[in-house]
């Protein structure tokens, strides 16, 4: 029955009525979200739902008297971690992912619901029409930002602590962190730590620990998503290759030119484009190692993660430079959505040829599982799964290549 209620006569009641009345109706409707809640710290210090869900502005005006949280909502009780929080590239998410050429060509149901590519990304910062289309389509979970760590309506600040916490999102085909992780001496020693084989005070880092520094929500890397950077490194075969990665990104033109794309890249924070903002996160990183570490030891083995990017990058270059050589010699034709003749990495599962498609597996699985694999202290995701894998595809690669080639030549005889 209190479904039923009248917006009128809910708005006139008090904030405490309107929560009361919230909780009544929800212990039947849907029991397990009011259990949550009351074991929160919301639920025993008095913040009901009155206090993040009633929109008093547009019951006065006669609109929906509920509205969905938004991290502003956070805010008013929580503003340092939401103005880290939204300084961090978590916040840049939803941007990203729709920042992706192949994101607009994707089931709907996978990019704006749970169950794609927007299942982790709705963690970014939305726009208010953003917002109020994904509550018309039902989407609820993540919206508010906040709540994809600290999963309502408990928000739990020890569960989004847990290394688990990252796993939903972190893991699988181009980021398996938490598998990474999860078997590398650092998870194993923290996941025996969870279940009190080992002491609770002996030294394990979850992800938190190196990621989100003292608690801080300002999630940042080093070297980005896409593990390119500037300035251009000294080393000459190192900026060639890394130039033609660049250009099969689409953020430099065939010339090495700036592209339009360069500042989607820029606004979702995916590189690092100074050498200042590089070294702010390796110096922060090599304090969080300083704790178990000593620097010298902690130095030395991110400068291995760099130099797997360095080997990675000279092998999915040549794979490049061999993808684009057809199109330049009429072998293989440039799709028509490409705008240079240079292969587009960003298209995905999209592009149209076995080559281009083994060229895309080589960056977005193989080269990320290298050099994350180096830096999550994974040797075998580092080897077999990164680096191995790649030497494996541009064998792939050259060996097509070379059969479209003669394929070509039998043609024009």
């Amino acid at each position: 029955m209190c479904r039923f209620i009248p917006v009128v006569v809910v708005f006139l009641l008090g904030t405490a009525a309107f929560g009361q009345t919230c909780v009544e109706c929800h212990q039947k409707l849907t029991p397990n979200l009011v259990a949550d809640w009351q074991a929160s710290k919301h639920g025993q210090n008095g913040v009901d739902c009155a206090t993040c869900h009633r929109d008093t502005d547009a019951a006065a005006s006669g609109g929906s008297r509920l509205k969905i949280p938004a991290p502003e909502t956070c805010q008013n009780c929580h503003p340092d971690q939401v103005k880290q929080f939204k300084s961090g590239k978590h916040a840049l998410a939803w941007a990203a992912m729709k920042a992706m050429p192949a994101a607009h060509r994707q089931p709907a149901a996978m990019m704006e619901g749970m169950k794609g590519c927007g299942g982790c990304h709705k963690l970014g910062l939305k726009t208010e029409a953003e917002m109020k289309d994904l509550k018309k389509q039902g989407v609820i979970y993540g919206v508010t930002s906040c709540d994809a760590c600290h999963t309502g309506h408990l928000f739990s600040a020890v569960e989004a602590r847990q290394p688990q916490a990252c796993q939903t999102c972190h893991m699988g085909f181009d980021h398996p962190q938490w598998e990474m992780y999860s078997a590398s001496k650092h998870g194993v020693r923290y996941l025996l730590k969870q279940s009190n084989v080992l002491p609770a005070g002996v030294a394990a880092p979850a992800c938190q620990t190196c990621h989100m520094q003292a608690g801080n929500h300002a999630v940042s890397t080093a070297w980005g998503f896409l593990a390119v950077r500037l300035p251009m490194p000294e080393d000459k075969q190192w900026a060639a290759d890394r130039a033609a990665i660049l250009k099969a990104l689409g953020v430099l033109d065939p010339d090495g030119k700036p592209t339009a794309r360069l500042e989607a890249v820029k606004e979702a924070s995916m590189a690092r484009l100074t050498q200042q903002d590089w070294q702010a996160e390796r110096d922060k990183m090599v304090k969080t190692c300083g704790q178990c570490h000593l620097e010298k030891f902690a130095k030395g083995e991110l400068e291995k993660g760099d130099q797997m990017i360095r080997e990675a990058d000279r092998l999915l270059a040549e794979a490049i430079e061999t993808v684009a050589a057809l199109y330049k010699d009429g072998v293989l034709a440039k799709p028509q959505s490409y705008a240079y003749p240079y292969p587009d990495l960003l298209t995905f599962h999209d592009a149209p040829t076995l080559i281009e498609q083994k060229l895309f597996v080589m960056q977005q699985e193989h080269r990320m599982h290298a050099f994350q694999g180096t830096f999550h202290a994974n040797p075998d995701y580092a080897m077999w799964y990164g680096w191995s894998a790649m030497k494996r595809d541009l064998t792939e690669i050259k060996a097509l290549a070379e059969d479209l080639r003669s394929r070509k030549n039998q043609a024009r005889r």
